[in-house]
Formats: structure tokens, sequence, C-alpha cells
């Protein structure tokens, strides 16, 4: 079970009403945590009536149940909240792939199919995030990882980058190693583009501060839960998220 330390203004119970009445403003994006260890219960009963066929078919699929709770966290938090946001039934909402920016191929960020809301989500072992905004939005969280993973992974970031996660302690190198993944993967949600195609062009930063991206979309590190790093991207001059 994960303690969501600086978490209790964000989290959310699958068992009580999700508590949101409207689509948050430009410049701003709803953030929830939910703890998958204890929230999967809820989520196996709701699944039913609040996926699609598709998600039923792909929960299915997974072997290890720690996934398959996950998975259907993240999926039915995503539903029940944009269903409350655009009052309609969450089974009714229709998700569709935007095509990459990068190559134009099918595989973009996912969509609402009307386009009359964002959203983005995330899960890493038992920690899951749900972002649903009224522009782009990217949130991603990441596990603390192994040092060889560290070691592995540099190509993937830019040069300065690099150099600071080597500057580092051994010790000190997975915490700033998720801080900077969770950035990365936040970004590139928000506009669609995977890292095979620039994940190492911007600069984020392995520090305390996210650093800005690019003059239209903002960057914030979010609390995570302990072990974790979360960040949320935003496609707006400056984000807020409540």
């Amino acid at each position: 079970m994960i303690t969501p330390a600086g978490l209790g203004s964000i989290a959310l119970r699958l068992d009580q009403p999700v508590g949101v009445q409207r689509l948050p403003a430009h410049g701003e994006a709803l953030v929830r945590f939910v703890d998958a260890a204890t929230q999967a219960p809820f989520a196996e009963r709701l699944a039913p009536d609040v996926l699609d066929a598709a998600e039923r078919r792909r929960a299915d699929r997974f072997v290890r149940p720690q996934d398959r709770g996950s998975y259907l966290v993240a999926h039915v938090t995503l539903r029940l909240l944009l269903g409350a946001l655009l009052d309609t039934e969450p089974r009714d909402l229709l998700m569709a792939r935007d095509a990459c920016p990068e190559c134009g191929g099918p595989d973009g960020r996912p969509v609402l199919v009307g386009g009359r809301a964002h959203f983005s989500l995330s899960h890493s072992r038992d920690a899951v995030f749900v972002a649903c905004a009224s522009t782009p939005v990217g949130v991603d969280v990441e596990a603390l990882p192994a040092a060889r993973v560290v070691a592995q992974t540099e190509e993937f970031f830019h040069p300065d980058e690099s150099a600071e996660l080597t500057a580092l302690t051994e010790a000190g190198r997975p915490a700033a190693f998720a801080r900077l993944w969770a950035r990365k993967e936040a970004h590139l949600k928000g506009t669609g583009a995977g890292l095979g195609h620039e994940g190492h062009r911007s600069y984020l930063g392995t520090g305390p501060d996210a650093d800005s991206v690019r003059p239209d979309w903002s960057l914030t590190d979010l609390p995570a839960p302990v072990g974790h790093a979360a960040a949320l991207a935003l496609r707006a001059p400056s984000a807020h998220w409540r």
C-alpha cells in the first residue's frame, strides 16, 4: 500500500464520488492520484459498466495482478473524471489517437473524440496519476530506478542532463533520474511525440525546479508517493493544477 504523503488534496477513492463539476479553465489542469493497491477492487467492480470493450480486453491480457489493477484503476478513474466534467456517462466516451506530430503515424497522444477535453494518465507500480484539461496535457509518474537503469539510458537525454546525472553521487542519481524522466514523459505525452523522436532535444534539467519547455508549454513537478517522481506538462503560458 502506498502512503500518499503530501497527496491528500488530490488523492481519489473509487468507492466515493469523484467530486468534480467543471472542466478546468485555460491554463489549469485537474490532477488526481489514486493508490491502485487499495482501489483496484473497486475498479474491478466498476470496470464492466465504465470501460469500453477494447479496454476490458486489454485488462484481461495482463498476467500480473498488480499490472491489471493499475491499468483498471487508471482507466476507470479517467472515465469517471471525464464523465463528471462533461456530464456524460463514462462508458459513452469515445477515445482515439491523434497522428504523431513528428512522423504523422497513428501513434500520437490519446484524445477524446469530439475534442471537448484533453487528458493524460500514467501508472508506475501502484501509483496512478490522471490529468484532465481544456488544452493538451501530459502527466507521468516514475518509480525510482535501479542504478543500472540510470547508466543504460543516457542516450535519451540532453548532453547537459547527462552531465548533471554523472556529477551526482551514486546515491543521488536515482531520484534525479526519476524526476527528469517524469518531466520528459509528461512533456512528450502532451505533445504526442515519442521518445524515439525528440526525447533528447529539450533540456528540462535534473534539479528540484522544472525548467520551461518552450514558450507555449509549462512544466510542473507534482507531489508523489515516497520512492516516485511525477510531473505535469500543459500547453498554456502558465500552468496551475488542482
